[in-house]
């Protein structure tokens, strides 16, 4: 039986796929050169799995590349980001472009390929939550920093505003809340952060202790208590124990593994470091406290500046919103939206109550 003749629609969808497999690859290899090590043998491999779906693409065509379209433009937006950044953002940006794949519903693409698809967006998720964890704690810091500086300095300045006090009062009490604002965040991030890590600092294993493993009781294992403490079930902790001890007794005295003790170390870059966190914080909070402030250091003054303050801080919270979507994987306008929901929110309560408070005044 004679397989049916391929369509010029079926052509034209297949060199689609062909242009996206291509540079998808090339995504990838851009990311490969800017990483060492197993991070650069995983998206290398990456590459090599777009490649053999090229690959089927162009079976199907007879190996006629020609007329090949341009990829779509989220992988070209892709492509040129990775190109000049190589970052984190192009990582959570390929996961949900994995996820995306069309092959699961489509009968010319294979179920192995398909399969490849699932699984490279768990590989992306995976390499993507690994620089999740490096940035964590610097990058908690700033995006609170300066959505709290957008929020509290906006509602600040349009509640004194309200009041009807003149624009000079609520220049200098803008740069009077951003000051504040950003000395407290930073202050508070570093005892935060510093507070985090002594408190993981404590429940490290005591590095001398794993000098005892030698004389312990095999058939009276106290390790395993250590194992159970630290969240093993009573079974595996036996036989993880059991393990430990025979293996350090079989080597003799002084030889017993660092992590002997440990069933699962803390991340210490994702706590991030409290000096690091203390300025990101203080600068992204005043960076983002300084935008409400913008018109009336530009002398404008009553209904004027008060729209430009909130058009501001909104293109703001918009921003902030979106790049929390993209690093966490989700959907970028929907973070964006319940920021600036937030934010405005906030600051349209604290607009009110200082009208209220004026009226009162007056």
């Amino acid at each position: 039986m004679t397989e049916p003749t391929a369509t010029a629609a079926d052509r034209a969808k297949w060199r689609r796929y062909l242009a996206d497999e291509r540079a998808e690859a090339a995504v990838y290899r851009e990311l490969a050169a800017r990483r060492e090590g197993e991070e650069r043998e995983i998206l290398l491999a990456l590459a090599a799995a777009e490649g053999r779906h090229e690959a089927h693409w162009l079976r199907l065509l007879d190996g006629d590349g020609a007329g090949t379209p341009r990829a779509d433009i989220r992988t070209r937006i892709l492509g040129a980001l990775a190109r000049r950044f190589g970052s984190i953002f192009v990582l959570a940006l390929a996961q949900r472009a994995e996820a995306r794949s069309p092959y699961a519903t489509d009968p010319d693409a294979t179920p192995a390929m398909a399969a490849d698809e699932r699984i490279h967006g768990e590989v992306v998720r995976g390499l993507a939550a690994r620089g999740r964890r490096r940035l964590a704690g610097t990058f908690r810091a700033a995006v609170f920093g300066a959505n709290d500086g957008l929020v509290s300095n906006l509602a600040l300045v349009l509640g004194i505003g309200a009041t009807g006090v003149s624009s000079g009062v609520v220049l200098f009490t803008g740069i009077a809340g951003l000051l504040a604002g950003a000395l407290s965040m930073g202050a508070g991030e570093y005892v935060s952060v510093r507070s985090q890590r002594e408190l993981l600092e404590a429940s490290a294993p005591d590095p001398t202790a794993r000098e005892a493993l030698v004389d312990l009781d095999v058939d009276a294992n106290e390790l395993a208590l250590v194992y159970r403490a630290r969240g093993m079930n009573e079974q595996d902790a036996a036989e993880h124990a059991a393990l430990v001890v025979a293996r350090v007794q079989a080597a003799g005295r002084g030889t017993a593994p660092t992590d002997a003790l440990t069933v699962a170390e803390h991340d210490d870059d994702a706590v991030g470091t409290g000096l690091n966190a203390a300025i990101s914080s203080f600068f992204f909070f005043a960076s983002g406290a300084l935008i409400p402030v913008l018109p009336y250091l530009f002398g404008m003054s009553g209904i004027a500046a008060v729209v430009t303050a909130t058009v501001l801080v909104s293109i703001a919270l918009l921003a902030t919103g979106a790049i929390v979507g993209l690093l966490s994987g989700a959907s970028p306008l929907k973070r964006a939206v319940r920021q600036l929901a937030i934010g405005l929110g906030a600051a349209a309560v604290t607009y009110l109550l200082g009208l209220a408070f004026g009226t009162t005044l007056a």
